[in-house]
């Protein structure tokens, strides 16, 4: 017992802080040692550590990479940015195009890669029409976040969530479609209203030159993705397996005579997918001394309770800023009950939209900063903080009110 939760703590521990002190070590690192010495000092078995792996998560995780690489590689998000560019010239139209593009591309495909493929494409666009970049690239990134809350295959934490959760995809949309819409258009008037100065400035120039590292529009290869996702969510409101559906769309992307296989995995995030696993060893070490189940009757016999939706969105939007979104999720699930499902839709939200309240909450923020910092313009953690905040209290109150006015 000692040495599992020792383990356990130190390695949430270095998560939360994202490195230790002298090394070179990411939080990626961190989470494989902490699997590791649940396995070497035999807190978890090799036998054990490998079924504590949820593989359909993985499949389902891996599957939706491929077809956003597909999308990615034969120019489709270069072709929808470029759709949009006209309306540089009217800028609040502009922010809502951006932030709406962003929000329904992350509710059908991975919120990163999204973010990954648009970011350099506006501040390209913006540094060459003459607009301060800042409103914008935080528009895409909070707007990624919360669209992707809107389906269970929107971004990491959903898809776990809705694996281990056996949630319905056609039900968990018609539930979360709303306060995502809703928060949506909060976060889009809170930017508006921020940058009202800003927001109001005529560009200076506008420019339809393309940049040379933009992946080429090919409509053969683009449509080939498109449908890929139509048929994915068509097979997801059957009742086959998620993650067999995944992959075997996956698969039929991967037989190309022009799209190399090489180049579509190269996209697949390595990192993200060693990081689950890591973590299924780590929780499955530390329920071994039934830590949640300790955690969750203490909780219980001070009034509190995870089926309340304030407290659940609380709790989870504070171990999502400490630990990051799938950490977070990875210890609150084992806590929830089977049924009723609402608070499984209220973690996978609350969690996402927690994402925003912080420039560390959500891969997706440090995926566009670190894209607008190669083009030399700078959003700083204070910056984002000044939008993120509002904008996420925004969000959570109108996901509690949703939820209990949903039931």
């Amino acid at each position: 017992m000692t040495t599992a939760l020792l383990i356990f703590t130190l390695s949430y521990a270095g998560i939360a802080l994202g490195r230790i002190p002298g090394l070179a070590l990411d939080r990626v690192g961190i989470a494989i040692l902490g699997a590791i010495a649940m396995v070497v000092f035999k807190v978890v078995s090799p036998a054990e550590a490998v079924r504590a792996i949820d593989f359909p998560t993985l499949c389902l995780l891996y599957g939706l990479m491929i077809i956003s690489a597909q999308l990615r590689l034969g120019g489709f998000y270069t072709f929808t940015a470029e759709k949009i560019l006209f309306l540089v010239a009217r800028p609040r139209f502009f922010l809502f195009a951006v932030m709406v593009l962003a929000a329904v591309l992350s509710a059908l495909l991975a919120n990163d890669i999204v973010c990954f493929a648009l970011a350099p494409i506006l501040v390209w666009s913006l540094k060459r029409s003459g607009l301060t970049s800042v409103p914008f690239l935080i528009g895409l990134a909070v707007s990624s976040n919360i669209g992707s809350a809107a389906t269970v295959i929107g971004n990491p934490q959903n898809m776990l969530i809705g694996q281990v959760g056996g949630l319905p995809f056609g039900d968990f949309f018609l539930w979360a479609a709303v306060p995502s819409a809703l928060a949506l258009l909060g976060a889009f008037a809170i930017i508006v209203w921020m940058y009202r100065k800003t927001l109001s400035a005529l560009p200076e120039t506008v420019t339809d030159e393309r940049a040379h590292n933009w992946p080429v529009f090919d409509q053969w290869q683009s449509a080939k993705g498109l449908l890929a996702t139509v048929v994915l969510v068509g097979l997801f409101l059957t009742d086959l397996p998620r993650d067999l559906s995944a992959l075997a769309v996956a698969g039929a992307l991967l037989l190309s005579r022009k799209m190399k296989s090489r180049d579509m995995t190269a996209l697949v995030d390595w990192h993200l997918i060693t990081l689950f696993c890591a973590l299924f060893i780590i929780i499955h070490g530390v329920s071994q001394v039934h830590l949640t189940d300790r955690v969750l009757a203490a909780l219980t016999s001070r009034g509190f309770s995870l089926t309340d939706p304030l407290f659940l969105t609380g709790l989870s939007t504070v171990l999502s800023n400490v630990f990051s979104n799938v950490p977070a999720v990875m210890l609150v699930i084992p806590c929830l009950d089977p049924l009723p499902l609402t608070p499984w839709y209220i973690l996978a939200v609350s969690s996402t939209f927690a994402g925003n309240l912080f420039l560390l909450g959500s891969i997706a923020n440090l995926i566009v900063v670190e894209k607008a910092a190669d083009q030399g313009v700078t959003v700083s953690f204070r910056e984002h903080a000044r939008i993120g905040i509002p904008v996420t209290l925004s969000s959570l109150v109108i996901l509690v009110a949703w939820a209990w006015v949903a039931g």
